[in-house]
């Protein structure tokens, strides 16, 4: 098991940096609005492991209500990913990072609400502690990564309305599905050193809006 470590951090910087990140096609983004979510490591609750950040957002929101989810959000006029994403974990989170605690990028992920979404992942330093903003984040587990290491934790499914494959990853006895599911299913695979690509994974339709 990795340890909330400087050892453990710079293994998945550079896993990270070794992964062939695949940015998503210019012609097929046309139209679709760029947004970052952050899959923020920090240390796990009753271990010395590492864990990331997973919201439940609140009932009242206008789209997505009550779902599980990465910080994150649309991308402002002028920002990179990097600083979306960074923007959005302090508003949703309260985690105050910078631009120099990012590890590295996953796959571009389209999404059928008409977004692209970049996955930043950073490494938060020792002794933060995240924050709910009671406005959009109804509670935020720290979800130890091991748990997700299992094979048997991500599964795929089929629906009428798709021919592609949905994903689900198990996360605290819930079916977690996509874009979520599909950022969490790469990001175990770069930690195990697989290259698998997840663009072409479907959402259910619940999150298609």
């Amino acid at each position: 098991m990795l340890t909330f470590d400087q050892p453990a951090r710079q293994l998945i910087a550079a896993k990270l940096k070794e992964f062939p990140r695949r940015p998503h096609d210019a012609a097929a983004a046309e139209g679709l609005k760029r947004a970052a979510v952050a899959i923020a490591l920090l240390a796990a609750d009753d271990s010395e492991g590492i864990a990331f950040a997973l919201t439940r957002r609140v009932g009242k929101l206008r789209a997505h209500s009550g779902q599980w989810a990465l910080p994150g959000g649309r991308c402002d006029a002028g920002e990179t990913v990097v600083q979306a994403a960074l923007r959005e974990m302090d508003e949703e989170i309260g985690l105050k990072l910078d631009e120099s605690d990012a590890l590295g990028l996953l796959d571009d992920y389209p999404t059928r609400s008409g977004y692209l979404i970049t996955p930043v992942v950073f490494w938060c330093k020792p002794g933060l502690t995240p924050h709910a903003n009671p406005d959009e984040v109804a509670a935020i587990y720290r979800i130890p990564i091991a748990d997700i290491a299992p094979i048997e934790k991500v599964s795929f499914t089929r629906i009428p309305e798709s021919d592609r494959r949905v994903v689900r990853i198990n996360i605290l006895g819930q079916q977690i599905h996509a874009p979520t599911a599909a950022l969490l299913y790469q990001f175990r695979e770069v930690l195990a050193g697989r290259i698998t690509r997840v663009a072409d994974l479907e959402q259910p339709v619940f999150a298609w809006k």
